[in-house]
């Protein structure tokens, strides 16, 4: 017998009837009906006598019903002293991610201190290769990176907990005539000169999907955005990157356009956590975790 058998039990125990436990309970009837027969069929004692008029209680069930009452108090008492530690956690969390999406963290951070107010996060921005070494050796408790399910294979010792799934899209200036496109084709970006963000990922895209069109005129790679921006923005290159990368600001003032790529063959790609396998699976990184998954 299990906390949610005991659950029914009572419920119907309470109501009188079947049916109207299981509207309480939210589950249908026929759920309601085969768990009790399935309690009763385990400890051989009839707990119900079921009729038209509703389920009434049997002698040896009022005695079982009364003792489920018992533990399902003990059961909430239980859930409000983990949920009473949980509200004093305490301890440090290292984060490091790539520079565009930490914008998303924000409403994350912000809700995640309130509820947890002991609990001292460092956040900073890194490039993905360095985020991935710092992972490696245990400097950091989590990285926000992007991946492909083909480089998580390549990354046996540490462990991925995907996010967001993206979409490469191409960002121009607001004046280029690509920003009037609904889509660009990889082989027109090899007309075109590009400034590129120095990850793993789109490197791979680089070289497994436009060089078969064509060399890419590559301009520059770095870790600066700004640098990537600037260069944007003044018309000198176009550049690569994942959609939830582009910083809000510069979407809305239409300073730089995103325009998608259509769709071929290429991976899909995500923002994904990162983390060692034999790091320490502490409480706070597990609650951070969790209150990223649900935020997304």
């Amino acid at each position: 017998m299990n906390v949610e058998q005991m659950e029914y039990m009572v419920t119907v125990a309470n109501l009188g009837s079947l049916s109207n436990a299981a509207k309480e309970l939210h589950i249908s009837l026929s759920a309601i009906s085969q768990s009790i027969s399935k309690v009763e069929s385990e400890i051989g004692l009839k707990i119900f006598v079921r009729n038209r008029s509703g389920a009434t209680l049997t002698s040896q069930g009022e005695h079982i019903v009364a003792k489920a009452r018992e533990v399902l108090i003990k059961v909430g008492e239980l859930k409000e002293e983990v949920n009473r530690q949980l509200d004093m956690l305490s301890g440090e969390l290292k984060i490091a991610t790539i520079p565009g999406p930490i914008h998303l963290l924000v409403d994350v951070v912000s809700r995640f201190k309130r509820t947890y107010p002991n609990v001292k996060l460092e956040i900073y921005e890194n490039g993905p290769v360095k985020i991935i070494e710092e992972v490696y050796q245990k400097q950091l408790d989590l990285g926000l990176i992007l991946i492909s399910n083909r480089l998580i294979e390549k990354h046996h010792k540490l462990s991925f907990e995907k996010i967001k799934e993206g979409k490469m899209v191409v960002g121009v200036r607001k004046e280029s005539s690509l920003a009037r496109k609904e889509t660009i084709k990889p082989e027109d970006l090899i007309h075109e000169t590009l400034v590129l963000y120095n990850d793993e990922y789109i490197h791979q895209y680089v070289t497994e999907t436009l060089s078969n069109y064509g060399v890419p005129d590559i301009l520059f790679t770095t870790n600066n955005t700004d640098a990537i921006k600037n260069a944007v923005k003044r018309g000198l290159a176009v550049t690569l990157g994942i959609d939830y990368s582009f910083d809000n600001r510069e979407l809305r003032e239409r300073e730089i356009v995103m325009v998608d790529i259509e769709e071929g063959e290429h991976e899909s790609v995500f923002l994904a956590l990162v983390s060692h396998r034999e790091g320490k699976a502490n409480r706070v990184g597990k609650e951070f975790v969790s209150s990223i998954k649900k935020h997304f």
